[in-house]
């Protein structure tokens, strides 16, 4: 490829942007995942105190992934982010039963919020890699998912530890921009 189509590819690529919203409680692993997206290690990932904001290029679209921490102190903040959000990806840890009605909670709570309304929304039905994980359609069930009407949504099932699913739930998203 010369010179002139590499400036050429990257100016079009430049004005398609989105940005993608990456919450969900703490240990659900969401910074996992993204680093997964952006072909990072995944060893030594510590839980996230505020936020990260990656930028990758996923077919000649570049994507601002902002990735904001899950812990009980940090959601009120969440709303600070909710500004120009393309796509909400929530992050679900299938294996931790004990919280799905946590999640639950905090997933509706974001369905509510005037800012985040009509987004489509990817739901990673994460850490399906463990045997105790619970599988995507009863937490489809269990969380009621069947009632969202106001917007897309997909619920994917993934393992942000070897990569399953990831590529699919990021395929969704590409596709749901393109219906927006």
């Amino acid at each position: 490829m010369g010179l002139l189509a590499l400036l050429r590819k990257l100016k079009s690529s430049s004005s398609k942007e989105m940005k993608i919203l990456f919450l969900g409680l703490d240990n659900a692993g969401k910074t996992t995942i993204l680093k997964k997206i952006a072909s990072e290690e995944i060893q030594n990932i510590t839980p996230t105190q505020g936020f990260n904001i990656k930028s990758v290029v996923m077919k000649g679209l570049k994507v601002h992934v902002w990735d904001i921490g899950g812990q009980r102190a940090i959601r009120p903040y969440w709303k600070n982010y909710f500004e120009q959000v393309d796509i909400l990806v929530y992050v679900i840890d299938s294996a931790d039963r004990k919280r799905l009605q946590e999640t639950g909670d905090e997933f509706r709570e974001l369905l509510d919020e005037e800012k985040l309304s009509g987004v489509p929304v990817l739901i990673f039905a994460n850490k399906q890699d463990l045997m105790n994980a619970t599988p995507p359609n009863e937490i489809s069930d269990d969380l009621d998912f069947c009632s969202i009407r106001d917007r897309s949504w997909h619920i994917q099932p993934c393992s942000a530890k070897n990569g399953e699913g990831i590529e699919q739930g990021m395929e969704w998203v590409l596709k749901s921009t393109k219906r927006s």
